[in-house]
This record gives structure tokens, C-alpha cells and sequence, in this order.
């Protein structure tokens, strides 16, 4: 395993060097590059030319793409043009905010997910088989804004139920330790706190949570459907075994593999940022973040996340890939 491992991790050096030279030539194919933005609309000529020739964007792309390598792998990509902060000081206060969201989008759609698609699977051809059906493709349909849009105004304006916006309400006065505010809650015992920062979740969670949860139990119905038809599970059931030991050793154990496949790709699309979602309900996280980069062109900070998302993205592939030996030992790799 630990062979398997190592080999993963150096087939994902090509990887992240074509990713990141893809990124580094398409950013300054952009209009106006770097050194209009950060200097601004009404920047001279002259200005633009003393910009460039000041951090070296005057030099062969080559030459930069070296130096932004080598930046790159000390962290440093430079500075916000919108708040001058460094772009690595910026995403690990804005990321916590966007794992936060993902870990309850994804409790939300894996415990309601693998349940619904395991009864439907049992209750195949049965009208709450159909309905999980029509629901999941329901769920996959709906585009997530509009989604959003409508959890917000119906729960949050209307009902007024749940926040509709950031992560903690302005009147709460609580300790941030770690930048993520439920767990910050409950390290300083501010209880009150806590409970709000996961209350404003509750709303973007879900929105975000839905499309995972179609696809979780689509996976899970057709994993539990083919593994129920098995010869191996036929023979516990003949040999008398408790209906509770076939299901959790026989059937649950081997159809979580394609399962644990589709919850680690979706966890990783989702850490690698909710831009619509955090949009609508101004969350505060990496998403709503590049969303801002997108539209102040704030060159560093599209660059810096991009990159360090696609890094995330690949080590939870990473991880997907080591959970298969560990789910299903004919898969281990030696």
C-alpha cells in the first residue's frame, strides 16, 4: 500500500506542472493583465510599462513561469491587488468557511443518500423505488442558484426561519481561534455561537448538498442492485445467516466501493469552491472569493486559489483511490 501510495503521489507532479502552466499562460492571455490590474483603468501607458519591468513581466514567459514555480512551491503568489494582503494569508482565512460548508453538504447528502438508495434498491419496482428515481433526477436537474435563490427566500425572508447570509450574525460577539466558526464555538464554549455559525450552514448546506445526494443514491441503488444478485449473497441467505449480518457484511460492505468513489469526487469538486452558492448567500468562502477575483480581475488571487484547489482536489483523489484496498481487499494494492 504504502508502494501504491508513493507512485500516486509522483503521477501527480506532471499533473499539477501542466495544470499550472496552463493556468499561468491563460491568466495573462486575459485582457489588461496583471499590471493593468492591479494598476488600474486609468494606469498610463508608462505606469504599465514601470509595472512590468518592477516584477518582471517584461521578461520571457519562460523566465516568469520558472520564477512563479518557484514562488509557487513556497507558497507565495504574491499579493491581492484589491487588499494587498498575501493571496496564501487570504485563502487559508477564506477555506476554512468553504470546508465547513462541504463537510455539512456532505453529512447532509450521505445520510440521507446511502439510506434512500439502499430501501429503494430493496424495494425495487416498488413505488418508493420510482419516487427516489424521479427525485434523484429532480436533484441533478435543478440548477443549484436557482436552488438556492429559493431555499432563501422561502426559509429566510419569508419564514424567516434561518439566516440567509454569511457565516455568523453580526451580534454575535464570538472568539475566532481557527476560522471555523462552529468549531470555534465549541473550543471557547460560546454555545451561542456555535449554534448560529451551523445554523447559517444549514440553508447553503443543503443547496449545495442536493446534486451529491441524486447522485449518492442513483450509485448507491444500482451498487446495492447488483451486489444483492450475487451468488455469494444467495448463499448466506440459504445458509440462515441474520438478515442484518447479509446486509451489513455482504451487501453494504461491497456496494459502498463505487460508492466511496462518487462521495470522494463530489467532496473535492465541492472543496474546490461553491462559487454560485456562496454567491447567493454570501458565505465567505473560497468560492464567493474567486467570484470577487473574476470580476475585480485580482490576478494573484485567481492564480494562488486555482492552483492551491487543484492540490486539494488530487490528494482527495488520492485518498479515494488508498480507500478502495481498505473497503474491499480485492482491490488492495500491495
Amino acid at each position: 500500500m504504502l508502494r501504491f501510495i508513493v507512485r500516486r503521489l509522483l503521477q501527480l507532479v506532471p499533473i499539477l506542472l501542466g495544470l499550472s502552466l496552463l493556468l499561468f499562460t491563460w491568466l495573462r492571455l486575459l485582457p489588461g493583465g496583471p499590471a493593468q490590474a492591479a494598476l488600474g483603468e486609468r494606469a498610463t501607458p508608462e505606469d504599465i510599462e514601470r509595472y512590468n519591468q518592477v516584477f518582471g513581466l517584461d521578461q520571457p514567459i519562460w523566465v516568469q513561469y520558472l520564477k512563479f514555480l518557484g514562488r509557487a512551491v513556497q507558497l507565495d503568489f504574491g499579493n491581492s491587488s484589491r487588499t494587498g494582503r498575501p493571496v496564501t494569508t487570504e485563502f487559508l482565512e477564506r477555506f476554512p468557511g468553504t470546508i465547513e460548508l462541504t463537510v455539512f453538504a456532505m453529512v447532509f447528502a450521505i445520510g440521507l443518500g446511502i439510506p434512500l438508495g439502499y430501501l429503494a434498491a430493496r424495494k425495487h419496482g416498488s413505488w418508493i423505488d420510482s419516487t427516489s428515481v424521479i427525485g434523484s433526477l429532480l436533484g441533478v436537474a435543478i440548477p443549484v442558484f436557482f436552488l438556492a435563490y429559493l431555499l432563501r427566500v422561502v426559509f429566510a425572508v419569508d419564514l424567516g426561519w434561518l439566516p440567509g447570509s454569511g457565516r455568523q450574525s453580526v451580534r454575535i460577539d464570538a472568539t475566532h481561534v481557527t476560522n471555523f466558526y462552529v468549531l470555534d464555538g465549541l473550543l471557547t464554549r460560546e454555545w451561542d455561537a456555535a449554534l448560529d455559525a451551523l445554523l447559517h450552514l444549514v440553508l447553503p448546506g443543503i443547496a449545495l448538498g442536493t446534486i451529491p445526494l441524486a447522485i449518492i443514491v442513483r450509485i448507491t441503488r444500482a451498487a446495492v442492485l447488483d451486489v444483492v444478485n450475487e451468488d455469494y449473497v444467495r448463499t448466506a441467505n440459504a445458509k440462515g445467516l441474520a438478515t442484518a449480518t447479509v446486509r451489513r457484511r455482504h451487501i453494504i460492505r461491497n456496494a459502498l466501493l463505487p460508492v466511496s468513489t462518487t462521495i470522494g469526487l463530489q467532496t473535492g469538486l465541492l472543496l474546490s469552491g461553491a462559487v454560485l452558492t456562496e454567491t447567493v448567500f454570501a458565505f465567505g468562502g473560497v468560492g464567493s472569493a474567486l467570484k470577487d477575483a473574476i470580476d475585480l480581475r485580482d490576478y494573484s488571487i485567481l492564480q494562488g486559489f486555482i492552483l492551491i484547489l487543484a492540490v486539494v482536489y488530487v490528494l482527495v483523489n488520492l485518498l479515494v483511490d488508498v480507500s478502495y484496498g481498505l473497503l474491499d481487499p480485492r482491490v488492495r494494492v500491495k
